[in-house]
């Protein structure tokens, strides 16, 4: 607005750029570009994310937003109302980036399921301890953390996640199992760190097995290359059942597959013509001068020898 003292300007303080441009007032590393502002995700009057990144060598990035015992951020949290502002470092890993946003908490792992039709989501495991901070009051700290890395975030404790494991390998067991059964498993979709669950095998046999330490296929094929009383030895197990544990591992193509020697077809004689046997014959022949000193060679032989009398018997 035009005034008599010159233009006024009105801006909003609820948008994110109002957060962007007080940091650069603050922060001259931010200003003159040796402190670069990757995201913004902000819940006005209540709490903001900034993540930022170090251009220039050697500047620490939150550091010089935070300011010497925070006195620039404290300028900027002054002027929007008490507003709180956490400042993280960005990555360009994903992993990473969610972990250091999920700040104050620090999780235990991060895991990314990316899914055309879900979307991407990151499985974020926090300490039991934790878990109220991770989330924030009303899921604030959780939300403002999605709406920074881009990533929707499912926070789990240690035990939702064994839980969760332990159903995804059971269901990629079965699986397994009911596609070993049809004859439609993969190649090397059976491994030997595969648990024996995949083979399908009765629950007596298989809890059988699990009582003998036996709990992947390598170690089922180890025991065999020793002996089939290694199978035996194991309480429970008898032949019918070494049978049934030798057929499933043969479907799996990781037993008893020799591969078959490539017999070479026998080579086929090429027939000669006849014109070409002539030729031969000729070629072989002996000229004339030598044929009939062999041949009078012969006679004087048969002269020597003499006729040959037969004896009575």
């Amino acid at each position: 607005n035009k005034t008599s003292r010159g233009p006024q300007i009105i801006v909003s303080r609820t948008h994110w750029a109002m957060l962007r441009r007080l940091l650069e007032l603050e922060v001259p590393e931010v200003y003159n570009g040796a402190v670069e502002i990757k995201a913004i995700a902000r819940e006005p009057g209540f709490r903001s994310k900034v993540a930022v990144s170090a251009v220039q060598q050697g500047v620490d990035p939150v550091g010089a937003c935070v300011g010497m015992r925070g006195v620039r951020i404290q300028s900027i949290v002054n002027e929007l109302g008490g507003e709180k502002i956490d400042v993280v470092e960005w990555s360009p890993d994903p992993k990473e980036f969610v972990a250091k946003a999920l700040s104050p908490a620090r999780p235990l792992s991060v895991e990314l399921i990316e899914d055309g039709g879900m979307g991407k989501t990151a499985l974020v495991v926090i300490p039991e301890k934790q878990l109220s901070l991770a989330i924030g009051r009303e899921g604030q700290n959780a939300r403002l953390t999605a709406k920074l890395t881009g990533w929707r975030i499912d926070i789990l404790s240690p035990a939702e996640a064994a839980e969760r494991a332990a159903r995804l390998a059971a269901e990629e067991a079965t699986r397994l199992a009911e596609a070993l059964l049809k004859g439609e498993i993969e190649p090397g979709e059976i491994t030997e760190e595969t648990p024996i669950q995949v083979l399908g095998l009765p629950t007596r046999l298989q809890n059988s097995l699990e009582a003998a330490e036996v709990t992947q296929v390598g170690q089922i094929l180890e025991r065999l290359e020793k002996g089939e009383e290694e199978i035996l030895s194991i309480p429970g197990v008898g032949p019918k059942s070494l049978e049934g544990i030798k057929e499933r591992l043969k479907l799996a193509g990781l037993y008893g597959v020799e591969e078959e020697e490539e017999v070479a077809p026998e080579e086929e004689v090429a027939a000669v013509p006849e014109e070409a046997i002539e030729e031969l014959v000729e070629a072989e022949a002996l000229p004339e001068g030598e044929e009939e000193e062999e041949a009078e060679a012969e006679a004087a032989i048969e002269e020597e020898e003499g006729e040959v009398i037969e004896l009575p018997e």
